[in-house]
């Protein structure tokens, strides 16, 4: 069990998708997102196993939530810089988490 102080630490925002490329070099299907945080956090890159349920046309300009505090990682060439979240079904397919209306970027999830 975290503790509230433990859970406080991450921080999840909110951006707006605003460039999707494929990634052929990702050991399964995923795109190379590029997400608008607003000003005080700025542009943030992350890669996400979404292929199933999205094409590159209806991800651009999706307001998602993703954790951005996270240390970057190393994936093939590309350096994720934030963790995007999503509800994981059981054939691995994943449905984004975002708000409900557009709110601005980078406003914290509580």
């Amino acid at each position: 069990m975290l503790t509230w102080e433990e859970f406080e630490k991450t921080e999840m925002r909110v951006g707006t998708i605003i460039e999707v490329n494929d990634f052929p070099e990702a050991r399964k299907p995923a795109y190379q997102l590029t997400i608008d945080f607003g000003e005080a956090i700025g542009i943030r890159k992350s890669s996400a196993q979404i292929t199933k349920r999205y094409t590159k046309e209806n991800l651009t300009g999706r307001q998602i939530i993703a954790v951005v505090n996270f240390p970057k990682k190393q994936i093939g060439k590309f350096m994720s810089e934030c963790l995007v979240l999503g509800a994981v079904g059981q054939e691995g397919d994943v449905v984004l988490l975002s708000p409900d209306f557009k709110v601005e970027n980078g406003l914290r999830i509580a």
